[in-house]
């Protein structure tokens, strides 16, 4: 089984309620693939969860720290968060950049996934910023250099596009309500699409293995399982992606 580093999907909220003439702020961690982590331990694979306040500064600084782990999982959390770090952004001093440390570590063998969200690819107003970064050098997509999210409230449901160990018998997708509008570099695969768009996109970057993911890990019906499907047979140590 593998050992997985999920990077982000978590963030605090605060609230301020009014109430005549008084009020009050509230602030709540916020988790949210807390049903596909206990998925993936369910199927024996261990999982270590960086919530995206710490990772900044706890996201591995070396190879050595990363060669723990067989599969890194990247879900709605900026490029700005692995390059300012509190010794960049506060003490103005040179330091590792973990952007490119984790492309030598894929290119060496390692495997990545981004999954999409507003701080995904490039994200709402481009905020996520990964178009021109060691990044996008490894995944199997390019990244728009603008806002890249296709918001579909009417409800899309992802298609297989090929036939592929890695999606045969998911089962009927669940509608989804927007996703990432991104592009399929010549050698990938394009495994699953959404209205016509590339949803789903695996390939190679040296000795290593990528994936893209173009919408939300949360569990919507199905959606979790659909995924953790995904995840189990393009990652597991013994297989390969398509």
């Amino acid at each position: 089984m593998a050992k997985v580093l999920l990077a982000g999907e978590s963030w605090i909220s605060t609230t301020t309620e009014y109430k005549g003439y008084d009020s009050f702020t509230s602030t709540k961690l916020e988790i949210g693939c807390e049903d596909l982590l206990k998925s993936l331990r369910a199927l024996g694979h261990t999982v270590t969860h960086l919530r995206a306040h710490d990772v900044p500064e706890n996201f591995p600084w070396t190879l050595t720290e990363l060669n723990q782990y067989d599969v890194i999982m990247l879900s709605d959390i900026g490029s700005n968060s692995f390059t300012l770090s509190n010794g960049v952004f506060a003490g103005g001093n040179p330091s590792v950049n973990r952007l490119a440390l984790l492309k030598q570590w894929v290119q060496s063998g390692g495997a990545l996934m981004m999954a999409g969200g507003y701080l995904s690819f490039s994200g709402f107003e481009g905020k996520a910023h990964y178009h021109g970064s060691p990044i996008e050098d490894v995944l199997p997509v390019t990244i728009k250099p603008y806002d890249d999210r296709i918001e579909s409230p009417q409800g899309v449901r992802p298609l297989e596009a090929k036939d592929n160990p890695i999606t045969r018998g998911l089962g009927e997708f669940p509608v989804i309500l927007g996703y990432q509008d991104i592009e399929p570099k010549a050698a990938s695969q394009v495994l699953m699409t959404a209205d016509s768009a590339p949803l789903l996109v695996t390939g190679t970057a040296g000795k290593g293995r990528t994936l893209a993911y173009g919408t939300d890990i949360a569990p919507t019906g199905p959606l979790k399982t659909s995924w953790l499907g995904i995840t189990t047979v393009s990652f597991s140590p013994v297989a390969s992606v398509g």
